[in-house]
């Protein structure tokens, strides 16, 4: 039953956006109950939120080919992907999205997502890719800070290619430095 109603989850948000995705009619294109749905997560945010974070984790695996930059590029090259659909949109608005009437589940979402993501720069920082002081934290943020304003607030085009400049951009601060000389 869970696997079917995340499904119909997505794809209901896929055909009718976040105001047409209810409970009710995620039951009906899931072919389970509404109190069934009600009772296993609770609240249609919680329902949404499950379903698009399964459908976040699938879409972006974590890389691992030896590179940083070419983890990275990948890994935010999927993000802006999925960024620029009604799904992705949809998953960063309910991610950020404050409820006081519900538990606040942001902190572990985010904290779950940014460890995903600081586990490349890791490796980056262990291969002597990135300097030993390297917070993995702030260069994942600083990435995905740039991809969400552009999906949040000013709409400009989201692409694999912005994800490549923005990696560049971020890991040209990382890189190891040289003691400066006489």
């Amino acid at each position: 039953m869970r696997s079917a109603v995340l499904a119909a989850t997505v794809d209901v948000l896929t055909e009718q956006g976040l105001a047409g995705t209810t409970v009710g009619a995620v039951a009906r294109a899931a072919g389970v109950h509404e109190t069934s749905v009600y009772r296993r997560w609770g609240t249609r945010e919680n329902l949404i939120l499950e379903a698009l974070t399964e459908q976040l984790d699938a879409a972006m695996p974590v890389p691992d080919t030896g590179y940083v930059r070419d983890d990275l590029a990948t890994y935010f090259g999927a993000l802006a992907r999925l960024l620029a659909t009604a799904q992705g949109e949809a998953l960063l608005r309910l991610s950020v999205e404050r409820d006081d009437t519900l538990p606040d589940r942001r902190l572990p979402y985010w904290t779950e997502r940014l460890e995903r993501g600081a586990v490349m720069v890791r490796r980056g920082v262990e291969r002597g890719e990135l300097a030993p002081d390297t917070d993995p934290g702030l260069v994942i943020e600083a990435v995905s800070g740039a991809l969400f304003t552009r999906a949040l607030i000013s709409g400009a085009p989201l692409d694999e290619h912005l994800a490549t400049r923005l990696v560049d951009l971020t890991l040209t601060g990382a890189l190891p430095r040289t003691p400066a000389g006489p």
